[in-house]
């Protein structure tokens, strides 16, 4: 990549939108469901049911936890002192 960055201005952003929506791409609002609601906590217990209700239940968790293992905080290299 040459020379610097340079933001686009609000102009030029909205152009490239216009031509992104014309292009078929959709847009990017969404809706994000609060975690808090009871509609939320529903579903999600229902899905946990039908999980833990497949046959490849074990593979799956087995899968989460090989990837959700995180090191000791203490067992990081210590930083070299200059």
């Amino acid at each position: 990549m040459t020379g610097s960055f340079r933001p686009k201005s609000p102009r030029g952003k909205a152009l490239q939108r216009r031509a992104q929506l014309r292009a078929g791409l959709a847009s990017r609002a969404g809706v994000v469901t609060s975690t808090r609601s009871d509609v939320f906590r529903a579903e999600a217990h229902r899905q946990s049911l039908l999980v833990a209700a497949s046959p490849i239940a074990d593979d799956d968790q087995t899968f989460v936890d090989a990837i959700s293992e995180w090191p000791q905080l203490n067992s990081y290299p210590k930083r070299p002192t200059p």
